[in-house]
């Protein structure tokens, strides 16, 4: 069967011609497939069951939906997918060759046989195993050091963790090659020694499983109670600050090595034995499936992965805010995406972004507070523009907003990728006069007129900006004076006589 271009243009390919081959459409590998497809990559599917297609196109949607609005920055344009018939198509000419096939050692090592018959011997074959160390995934391959183990956390394309498990057999270059490409498409990569049988990630959640499931085998816990206690505190706690950290915090003064000692040698008398997992046999099983069905039966799986996203992307911004956790990690991110060139003969691109999930109300669309946000991170790109940054706001120096007018003239929703060209209507003095507008595509969306002052932060009165800041506000706003009027500028707020 010849391949079939899913979505994207014919004849495209993603950012710098890069290819990647995802082996495997499960969860794992479509979540995958998503993350470099809205990363700039041209990717190369093959997975040969029948619902594969149908769950990838779910996977996207979903990705689609939430991924943009983490960051602050328009991602690259979305990469061409290409479904094949074959590993040999997927992977002729990949950089990146991600294996997600079933959890069975003798199959990944076929999977990879096959493989390394086709493809380029300097490609990368990440395996996302979390079963298998990366020396038995390795075993009977003809490239042993091509292989190493990368496992992500579900939703791939939402959370940053790469779990980079390799062994001796992988060369220095290959796995800072790995890492490289993994931070390039927004993931964390963790370097896990050689020695690890397992990725520390997913024995951290197996230690939480196998004590979760001690709770309800003793008749200790319901599964609702246990996930309640991961959900308003536990969980919580942990998504800004690991288990060492936390206890840090807890040690007070004394500090860790006290908080060690009062814990003693072991854990305390009584606890079960973490390291062992109850039988689970009819009677356990029942216990957890009955309940925890109902817990969530009244949504369907594709409800709840909507409602999951919605919830992390709020969690990340939220962490993003404050530079802590994986949100310091999507800081960085942001700020290695491109912006756009700048030309100051033209309106000038001030904002490039996805409006995020929780950028909308009730009925849908982007709330009244998150235009002014829009607009006001346009307007703070403009200032760094003229050198109004943050080394010269610490000086003493910023503009500050005297008079904002908006106008909402169509419906935006989440997901849709925004831009906000700014005119500068006037830089003289100590006055800052913008025109912003917004658009979806050529569709004009709003536009935010806003009159701001230059001020002292010292005297919080108005005073003339520094001299490199004034000259090159007047070299725009100088070239801007020759380019059109938009409609719109000067308006006020129609009367209520007025024709809409």
């Amino acid at each position: 069967m010849d391949e079939t271009v899913v979505t994207g243009e014919a004849g495209m390919t993603g950012e710098r011609g890069r290819v990647a081959a995802i082996i495997g459409g499960g969860a794992i590998g479509s979540g995958w497939a998503a993350r470099f497809l809205l990363m700039g990559w041209e990717v190369r599917f093959f997975d040969p069951a029948p619902e594969a297609a149908e769950r990838l196109a779910a996977m996207l949607e979903n990705a689609r939906r939430a991924l943009p609005g983490l960051h602050a920055r328009a991602l690259p344009e979305e990469g061409r997918l290409v479904i094949c018939a074959t590993i040999s198509e997927a992977v002729s000419g990949a950089e990146w060759i991600q294996e997600s096939v079933a959890e069975r050692l003798g199959l990944k090592r076929k999977t990879f046989q096959k493989i390394q018959e086709h493809c380029a011997p300097a490609a990368i074959i990440a395996s996302s195993t979390s079963g298998f160390a990366a020396r038995q995934i390795q075993g009977c391959a003809t490239r042993p050091g091509q292989i190493l183990v990368v496992h992500p956390f579900e939703p791939v394309y939402l959370l940053p963790l790469a779990e980079l498990v390799t062994s001796e057999e992988n060369p220095p270059r290959q796995i800072e090659k790995a890492e490289k490409i993994l931070r390039e498409i927004g993931m964390f990569p963790l370097h896990v020694s050689a020695g690890a049988e397992a990725p520390v990630a997913g024995r951290l959640f197996e230690a939480v499983w196998r004590e979760a499931l001690w709770l309800v085998h003793e008749g200790a816990a319901t599964t609702e109670q246990i996930d309640e206690a991961v959900r308003m505190g536990l969980g919580l706690r942990l998504a800004q600050m690991g288990p060492f950290e936390t206890c840090r915090i807890a040690a007070g003064e004394a500090g860790m090595r006290a908080l060690l000692a009062r814990s003693g040698p072991g854990m305390p008398e009584g606890r079960p034995r973490l390291m062992d997992m109850p039988e689970l046999d009819q009677a356990l099983i029942d216990r957890i499936a009955a309940p925890s069905g109902a817990q969530s039966g009244h949504m369907s799986i594709g409800e709840q992965a909507r409602a999951r996203d919605e919830s992390l992307v709020a969690i990340l911004r939220a962490l993003k805010g404050r530079g802590r956790g994986a949100g310091a990690h999507l800081a960085a991110v942001d700020a290695a995406l491109p912006r756009p060139a700048l030309d100051i003969s033209r309106p000038i691109p001030t904002v490039s972004r996805a409006v995020p999930l929780d950028w909308t109300d009730y009925n849908g669309h982007m709330n009244e507070a998150r235009y002014l946000q829009a607009f006001g991170d346009a307007t703070d790109r403009f200032m760094e523009i003229i050198g109004c940054d943050a080394a010269y706001i610490a000086s003493g120096g910023s503009y500050f907003t005297a008079e904002t007018h908006i106008r909402h003239l169509d419906e935006v929703l989440a997901g849709a990728r925004i831009r906000i060209e700014t005119l500068c209507l006037m830089g003289a003095g100590r006055k800052l006069h913008l025109f912003h507008r917004m658009f979806e595509g050529e569709r004009l969306l709003a536009t935010g007129e806003h009159l701001l002052l230059h001020v002292s932060l010292e005297t919080r009165r108005s005073c003339p900006p520094a001299p490199h800041v004034a000259a090159r506000l007047e070299e725009i706003a100088t070239a801007h004076a020759a380019l059109p009027r938009p409609e719109g500028i000067g308006r006020a707020v129609m009367g209520a006589h007025s024709q809409p």
